[in-house]
């Protein structure tokens, strides 16, 4: 087990634990209803157009989950750097230059995403991606789905856009006093950042 965390191996036990903490990390977002990812993922819809657009839209961020392209770069980057050192001592008799086994892995888990992320694209719903601005979604009605908004604690709530495909944004109380429980009907009435909004119970219960 100790081979695992030689200095020669460093890197790809960083990655490894790095992916251990993302997956916690969402996990305890799931509880809080607050996750970061979601935030992420937001902010970029927001910002389409720039200088890093063209190498982002290569790696289809924008068109899988951030969490999604997280998870395979670390992923491989872990296993193919691990699977190269131990390929050249069991060959060799020792690993193989530090920053070339690294360089090795990163490359991986570039074309990785780049691969994976293709086929995901075209799997995933395309109602469960961020296709239009967050601020146009006020104004819409949608439903609590995950855990319950308070002030300052946002729940998950689900919207549906002027094309009529879903949207995850995160949602809490415009009136500090309030709060959504999980399948309350909410109005958002104002976008705050990102996918954060505050939003008021259902005005008229007779719009779905």
């Amino acid at each position: 087990m100790s081979a695992f965390f030689s200095p020669e191996l460093w890197p790809f036990a960083l990655a490894a634990s790095l992916l251990i903490a993302v997956a916690a990390l969402e996990a305890l977002a799931l509880l809080i209803g607050a996750s970061p990812s979601h935030w992420l993922d937001g902010v970029l819809a927001d910002h389409p157009e720039g200088p890093v657009n063209a190498p982002l839209g290569w790696l289809h961020i924008g068109k899988v989950p951030i969490l999604v392209v997280l998870v395979i770069f670390l992923t491989t980057f872990t296993v193919i750097g691990y699977a190269a050192q131990f390929a050249a001592r069991n060959s060799t008799g020792h690993f193989m230059p530090l920053a070339l086994a690294a360089g090795v892995a990163f490359i991986a888990g570039f074309f990785a995403v780049r691969v994976l992320g293709s086929a995901l694209s075209r799997m995933i719903p395309k109602d469960e991606t961020s296709a239009v601005p967050d601020a146009s979604l006020v104004g819409r009605i949608g439903t609590i789905v995950v855990g319950t908004a308070r002030s300052g604690r946002p729940a998950e709530a689900r919207i549906r856009d002027e094309h009529g495909m879903n949207q995850y944004v995160m949602v809490e109380p415009e009136n500090p006093s309030e709060t959504f429980e999980s399948g309350a009907r909410v109005l958002l009435v104002r976008h705050l950042s990102g996918r954060r909004f505050q939003a008021i119970h259902n005005p008229k219960p007779e719009l779905l």
